[in-house]
């Protein structure tokens, strides 16, 4: 049998122009595909409704070639029988290609994926790693790591206790993939947020701070935004700025130690950009004023934040360098050991 003629009867056909309809709609939609998965299952599906169309086409196509005379109302009249079982004794034929070729495509969803990013991106080349011993310790073990384009993690720098939030950790908002495996940070819970965040900039009290980082100098008009209810939620603001309405309530100041029991652990610190994104934040009642500052002298935990002693903060600050985009990552062990493969996390120091 000559494949021509059946070609040109496929051009013909109404499924064709159907499909081709359904992959001009896919291709309009794809911003809808938020995944490789996604991805994956939607050419499946778009390669397994061709193959179908392509199958009835030649059905048809061989049909119109050999009775053209045979209709649908007469399937068997006299006329048509003897072309009815030559096309019968054909047509397993194409159901048979047609299955392995669906077949095939389903074999191929299952060893092809595409390449995933990783979480940690390339371009960092530095990393601030605490580990806390579960979800509910208050305190942690804090690690610096660099690395070179294509080069293993490396362990510098000091490694030190540091404090975390008073109620333990939650899984917060940031560069990670979403997780639901553990509790969820929200606002006044107490919990430091855990995951892996942008440290974007530099703040504190004195005019200036030895850091390559972006330094904001803060003032006793400078609150950071804890009402989940203001359009400035979870953003640092001088409240003279703006309405008054919105920045009542924050119980946020950024000058700890001009407030009525001061206190100096603001002195200099770190933004971890924990449900903050284009400048706001990225769910409203999802945790906010996240930061890295001085230790409390007295001991106290924070309400999420991570707090260090004043001689490895000043050294952090000197570390780190915008233009190897510092992130900080927090989990508790358990997690830390489920994700070190996946997320391609350092190997971290053998305690001994």
């Amino acid at each position: 049998m000559q494949l021509e003629p059946l070609l040109s009867g496929y051009s013909k056909h109404s499924k064709p122009i159907k499909m081709a309809g359904i992959i001009y709609s896919s291709i309009l939609a794809q911003d809808q595909i938020t995944s490789e998965g996604d991805v994956m299952r939607t050419l499946e599906s778009m390669v397994k409704s061709g193959v179908k169309s392509i199958i009835f086409a030649l059905r048809d196509a061989v049909t119109n070639r050999h009775t053209p005379s045979c209709t649908v109302s007469h399937p068997i009249s006299p006329k048509c029988q003897h072309k009815t079982r030559d096309i019968a004794a054909k047509w397993p034929l194409f159901c048979l290609a047609g299955a392995m070729l669906l077949s095939g495509c389903s074999q191929s969803y299952h060893t092809t994926q595409l390449p995933q990013d990783p979480v940690i991106p390339a371009s960092t080349a530095q990393l601030v790693v605490v580990v806390s011993d579960n979800w509910d310790a208050s305190s942690g073990q804090i690690y610096q790591f660099s690395r070179t384009p294509g080069q293993p993690w490396q362990q510098t720098g000091q490694t030190d206790s540091v404090d975390l939030g008073r109620n333990g950790t939650a899984w917060g908002i940031g560069l990670h993939p979403q997780q639901n495996n553990g509790p969820q940070k929200q606002e006044g819970d107490g919990k430091a947020p855990a995951g892996l965040f942008r440290l974007s900039a530099a703040f504190g009290a004195l005019p200036a701070l030895v850091t390559q980082m972006p330094y904001q100098q803060m003032s006793r008009f400078d609150f950071c935004i804890d009402v989940p209810t203001s359009p400035l939620y979870n953003q640092t603001v001088d409240v003279r700025q703006f309405r008054e309405e919105w920045t009542a309530g924050s119980s946020e100041p950024m000058r700890r130690d001009l407030i009525t029991k001061p206190d100096a652990v603001y002195e200099q610190g770190l933004f971890i950009d924990h449900n903050f994104s284009d400048g706001e934040a990225r769910q409203t009642g999802a945790g906010s004023c996240i930061f890295m500052h001085l230790k409390s002298p007295d001991g106290r935990k924070t309400a999420g934040c991570t707090a260090l002693a004043p001689a490895h903060l000043t050294a952090l600050l000197q570390w780190l360098k915008p233009a190897e985009r510092p992130l900080y990552l927090l989990l508790p062990v358990s997690e830390y050991r489920r994700l070190q493969t996946p997320w391609q996390l350092p190997a971290l120091p053998v305690a001994g």
